[in-house]
């Protein structure tokens, strides 16, 4: 599609161009240009990818919208010439026809091999017609066209003067108006969303592991947040990061990129701390102790947003009883900027600003004064540094409402309590306005998010110990925390254990309602920015699409039993060919719904029922046709004498149909089965392996443990029978897990696909790698150690040797793990890190079958110990519902509703209602918006409903229907007391394979269990019911809603 200019902006740039040239000599920030009769604004060839950007380009950039090599543009006070190429005349026509402030006149310069035209001599005679002349001088350019126009200008007699418009450029593109506001909002959400999502994420579990990883390859890392390479290579944008941030649904990735390659620096950069943007991450490794600068930033749509962080990591102090030095610096760095945000108000001075900034630390700490930076940012934009509105003490410029600067702030040369220096800073994109700037960049700045413990000495418990922190945490039996008021560690009289637990238990409570409140909105208002106005999201295509089916090429490759005018099936054509009125015409099997015959006296009728638009509702009444308004044939009928022709026809087109029905059932169940890339082997040593380990899903034949190995792109499990493998490319991991065999048979190193593989004949989104933690063990009764032993002196031998056992195995495997999460990490670009299951945040219920305990991890829910699995990717859940809450039954179902509507929801069963609390607290701790209720829903006709229209779902208010989370009431006795997973069972819709579970144990895992049984409530105590129906009486009726749905 052709470019279309904004002619609007065009023009109303244009006009502020002409109208502050015209009054220039009543403002001092246009003075350069006050007597200058004519601009000129020159431009070549396109700048390297590594040079910064020009000022002329960014000019032409703010006025027309797009960068446009080798043009040259002439302002006259009564007219505009634009000398260009023939292509890109055809762009900048657009602009002659909207009305322009004044005239404008495209010059063509001629192809090179076309004959010359008088475009360059005209344009090089209205230049020389004037006599000063206003452009950038510092500006050098390089190109054909330049090279015309120097030689052109070498035979001119007498040039103009030119005076600099490098300061009026400046003061055009310093004020932003709404459209540049709007650009540079996202550029900072950007930027602020990959610092707090990935970069201090990624820098936390560095240092938390002691990771060796250089300063280089972090920020390179970095980088490929926003995707890599071109044509079938091209890695598009790291959603689990970006989907993060606010106000990112809409961004046009291909117009997303670094300003500069991220700055990583700690003190063990060989070049010191740096504060320039001009730094470079070094390829040292960084330092698990000591400051570490960030620095980041992002260009969307041209436009520039800049972040800056300092993490200090133990900080220094000057002896035991003063403040820590470092944190006491940094803090002050934070108290400077929420000063100097305060100062930047329209009408102020740059000099003004840095002086204040100077001013508050002589007057906080004066001995730092010496440590400060010679200025405090400057005007960002189209470019990341504008040195005419630098905060500097000698620059008077103003500031003006909507301008943008890079506030940046820091101390170098500092020097720690081990002699070593280091440096502080805190950068951040703001917008000046009236009366105060506001932030468009923010996060992980409290000392709370940049300050990190990691080695805490005696001294520092001690101090920890006599300050206001809170006393530790007990959890209660069922996990819930307590914080008892204490006094010395001991109760007060005034308030009992049980009194102090039902208190934490309500603050909780109300902690949990309050976030869910929150969590709730925000689902809401990314519900309506996703889905468009006709119910799709963006960039998702709708429904199912007709599908054509050819029987035959033409008449003459119909079979010849046809001739005869019988009924033929034709199982190699897949089309029953039927006599209609003395002709053959063939019927693709998909084109009939079923067939049924009947006898009736001496004759036997058969009919086949064919596919028609208007049948009954069903599992395909939204099955597309080409035309459904067209008159269609439900059926035909025929009779015959011969009924035992008319039984082998009825059998031949049902098995026809149930053979073509499972071809394409296959064939669905497949479409998301990928061929892996071949597997690089590593060359030039022995790559690692785990030996003696079995894998799941088994390889055919007889159960041996075999080997794992990590080559170059990915991993090998060979089995020894022969020729037996599986490899799994790194590329196609998306989780990797290590789970202990503490209190457990096995320990298993456990990998989830993003896109499932072919397992021999079966298709596998998980595959397990694990080894028994216990060898068998024979009591020999009588053996000579006996005679000599007295008491359990075997059996405490033998569980030392087992613990010895598990430890190693556990070592053993971990290790593995994360070597393959380092090598992964190296292939790839991409960070997987291990994840560990919390056996301390588990609970049992049952996601298939059987009961099972699930573990959350960091990013996960998963079941690892017998098939199916289970993994369920956090960040990829809607909604968690909770179903059958009620004070008279012991357990509880949750359901789980994907963000991709088109699942199936995944239903855990059966969890003991003593769990609910933890299985809240956790949901709650993950950020999982979730709803309580007394009843089972009926999902299927929910989940259709909003297939059918997500957007009307969500105008219609979303998922508060259910009533959001914490809702509690009590509900009539005859109310639904049964398990979802009992009740709806004969209804149950296969899972779809995925994150809801495993597909290696084939349709068992998509199965619903058998009956279970509750306690029931006494029927004791009626008027006690009685009395909570009463209470729940306002409540009810909003759960008959609920019901309306089941």
């Amino acid at each position: 599609m052709a470019v279309q200019l904004n002619k609007t902006l065009i023009n109303a740039r244009l006009k502020t161009v002409y109208d502050n040239w015209n009054n220039a000599t009543q403002n001092d920030e246009f003075g350069s240009i006050a007597d200058s009769d004519a601009l000129l604004l020159l431009s070549g060839d396109p700048a390297g990818e590594d040079e910064p950007v020009r000022k002329g380009t960014a000019f032409q950039t703010w006025l027309l919208g797009y960068e446009f090599p080798s043009t040259f543009i002439l302002f006259d006070k009564k007219k505009i010439f634009i000398l260009c190429s023939a292509s890109k005349a055809k762009f900048l026509q657009q602009i002659t026809d909207g009305n322009p402030p004044v005239p404008i006149e495209i010059l063509i310069q001629a192809k090179a091999k076309e004959l010359p035209t008088d475009a360059l001599p005209k344009f090089v005679d209205t230049y020389a017609s004037h006599k000063r002349i206003a452009t950038l001088v510092k500006e050098s350019y390089s190109g054909k066209l330049i090279t015309e126009w120097e030689q052109a200008l070498s035979k001119v007699a007498q040039q103009p003067e030119h005076v600099d418009l490098a300061p009026a450029v400046s003061a055009y593109m310093a004020v932003k108006d709404e459209e540049e506001l709007k650009t540079i909002r996202t550029a900072a959400n950007l930027t602020s969303t990959l610092l707090i999502y990935h970069i201090m994420v990624k820098l936390e579990t560095i240092l938390d592991k002691e990771a060796k990883i250089t300063h280089d390859q972090f920020a390179s890392q970095i980088e490929l947040r926003i995707g890599t390479g071109e044509g079938d290579d091209v890695k598009g944008p790291d959603m689990r990061v970006w989907s993060k941030g606010r106000g990112l649904q809409d961004v046009d990735w291909a117009s997303t990129e670094f300003c500069y390659t991220p700055i990583i620096q700690s003190r063990s950069t060989s070049t010191g701390y740096d504060l320039k943007s001009t730094a470079i991450s070094s390829a040292d490794p960084i330092a698990h102790k000591g400051v570490i600068l960030i620095a980041v930033g992002m260009r969307y749509k041209s436009y520039c947003a800049n972040l800056g962080r300092s993490v200090i990591v133990d900080p220094s102090k000057v002896d035991r009883n003063a403040l820590l030095e470092q944190e006491e610096i940094y803090n002050l760095l934070i108290s400077l900027q929420s000063e100097l945000m305060r100062e930047m108000k329209d009408g102020v001075t740059a000099r003004d600003v840095y002086h204040r900034s100077l001013e508050y630390i002589k007057d906080k700490k004066p001995e730092l004064e010496k440590h400060f930076v010679k200025n405090v940012g400057s005007v960002i934009g189209l470019e990341f540094r504008d040195s005419t509105y630098v905060l500097s003490s000698k620059n008077a410029r103003h500031l003006r409402t909507n301008m943008v600067f890079n506030l940046s702030l820091g101390f170098s040369d500092l020097v720690d309590d081990t002699g070593k220096k280091y440096a502080l800073h805190l950068v951040d994109t703001v917008r000046v306005g009236p009366d105060k700037a506001t932030f468009l960049t923010d996060g992980a700045k409290l000392p709370t998010d940049t300050l990190f413990y990691l080695n805490t000495t005696e001294d520092q418990v001690d101090d920890q110990a006599k300050s206001s922190k809170n006393p530790p945490i007990k959890p209660l039996t069922n996990g819930t925390p307590i914080k008892n008021k204490t006094v010395g560690g001991k109760v007060l009289r005034n308030k009992t254990r049980s009194a102090a637990q039902e208190e934490v238990l309500q603050t909780t409570a109300a902690r949990i309602k309050e976030h869910q409140i929150e969590l709730h909105a925000a689902l809401q208002r990314e519900g309506l920015a996703k889905y468009s106005e006709n119910g799709v999201k963006h960039g998702e295509k709708e429904g199912k699409g007709w599908k054509r089916f050819q029987s035959y090429k033409g008449e003459g490759a119909l079979p010849k039993e046809a001739e005869g005018l019988r009924i033929v099936v034709d199982r190699k054509a897949q089309t029953i060919i039927l006599p209609v009125h003395g002709f053959a015409v063939p019927f693709h099997i998909n084109t009939i719904k079923n067939v049924s015959k009947n006898d009736e006296g001496d004759f036997t009728y058969l009919r086949i029922n064919f596919q028609t638009p208007g049948q009954l509702a069903g599992k395909k009444d939204d099955t597309p046709f080409e035309d459904p308004d067209a008159t269609f044939i439900r059926s035909v009928t025929y009779r015959s004498a011969d009924s035992h022709r008319f039984d082998t026809i009825s059998k031949q087109i049902t098995d026809l149909k149930k053979e073509v029905n499972k071809r394409e059932q296959q064939k669905k169940e497949m479409a998301d089965v990928i061929e892996q890339d071949i597997l690089v082997e590593i060359k030039g040593r022995r790559p690692h392996k785990l030996p003696e380990v079995f894998v799941r899903p088994a390889l055919d034949g007889k159960r041996i443990p075999g080997e794992v190995e990590i080559h170059q792109n990915g991993l090998r499990y060979q089995s020894p029978m022969g020729s037996q493998k599986i490899d799994v490319l790194f590329s196609n991991i998306k989780h990797l897990f290590f789970q202990p065999c503490d209190k457990e048979l096995l320990v298993i190193v456990h990998v989830h696909l993003k896109a499932p593989i072919m397992i021999g004949k079966r298709k596998a989104h998980d595959i397990q790698f694990f080894r028994e933690a216990s060898d068998v063990q024979f009591d020999e009764t009588g053996n000579r150690k006996r005679k000599h032993r007295y008491g359990d002196e075997d059996e405490i031998e033998m569980e030392q040797q087992e613990r010895k056992r598990r430890q190693m195995l556990n070592k053993e495997f971990k290790l593995f793990a994360e070597r393959v999460a380092e090598a992964a990490s190296t292939s790839t670009g991409d960070t997987l890190e291990v994840d560990i299951p919390f056996r301390e945040l588990s609970f049992e219920g049952v996601p298939f079958r059987t009961n099972v305990r699930l573990q959350p991890t960091t990013e996960c829910l998963v079941h690892f110990i017998e098939p199916p699995f289970l993994v369920v990717t956090l960040n990829e859940i809607e909604i968690a519902s909770l179903e059958r809450v009620q004070f008279t039954l012991k357990q509880f179902d949750m359901v789980l509703v994907f963000k991709d509507f088109t699942k199936t929801p995944l239903h855990i069963n059966s969890i003991p209602s003593s769990q609910l609390d933890d299985v809240k607290n956790w949901l709650d701790s993950v950020d999982i918006p979730m709803s309580e209720g007394p009843v089972n829903l009926n999902w299927g006709p929910i989940m259709k409903t909003i297939n059918d229209d997500p957007y009307e779902f969500f105008q219609q208010g979303g998922w508060s229907f259910l009533g959001g989370a914490g809702a509690e009431s009590e509900v009539e006795e005859d109310s639904e007391s049964e398990s979802e997973f009992e009740a709806d069972s004969d209804e149950s819709e296969p899972e779809e394979s995925g994150d809801e579970g495993s597909a290696y144990d084939g349709s068992d895992a998509s199965d619903e269990s058998g009956s279970v049984s509750y306690d029931d409530a006494s029927d004791e105590g009626d008027d006690w019911d009685e009395l909570e129906r009463k209470a729940a009486k306002c409540t009810f009726s909003f759960y008959l809603t609920l019901r309306a749905f089941d």
